[in-house]
């Protein structure tokens, strides 16, 4: 019979949103997982888990990554923004803003990944061409099709400064 031995567990310290936060967690736990279970910050979906889908996708130290690739403990010390914290307060991102403008979800399940990935396109400079902005959220699957809304809802909140 095997040992029932249970996983180690390891201190994570990071800011999520602008907060300080120290959580212990499984040394195996994605930064997905982190967020959402411990954290309960349940606005970064679980989709694919595999890195294919985008539904997941945070900011980690200004850079978007899918947080399901990433392991908890490899983020220790960094900066996380997630989809809850780019309003401030009830003032809405504009790229928030220009998504409910666009009408660019429908069954709204990869939204907040489509708005976290919309957020870096603008603020790495892919809004080009509507083609540009394709390519550069590329990452971000919809099942429901809103993509020609989502290019318009990226490249509006461009043109105005995001």
């Amino acid at each position: 019979m095997p040992e029932n031995n249970p996983s180690p567990e390891t201190a994570v310290r990071l800011r999520v949103n602008g907060k300080k936060v120290e959580v212990s967690c499984d040394v195996r736990a994605t930064l997905l997982d982190l967020l959402r279970e411990r954290l309960r910050l349940t606005g970064t979906k679980k989709g694919c888990n595999r890195g294919e889908c985008g539904a997941c996708t945070v900011h980690l130290d200004g850079r978007r990554v899918n947080a399901c690739l990433v392991l908890a403990a490899s983020a220790d010390g960094a900066e996380v923004t997630t989809v809850e914290g780019l309003a401030r307060g009830e003032q809405l991102h504009p790229v928030q803003e220009a998504f409910i403008e666009s009408d660019a979800f429908q069954c709204g399940f990869c939204t907040p990944g489509q708005i976290m990935s919309a957020v870096a396109c603008i603020r790495e400079g892919h809004t080009g061409s509507n083609e540009e902005i394709r390519e550069w959220m590329s990452g971000n699957i919809c099942r429901c099709s809103a993509y020609p809304q989502i290019v318009a809802a990226v490249a509006s909140a461009a043109r105005d400064d995001v």
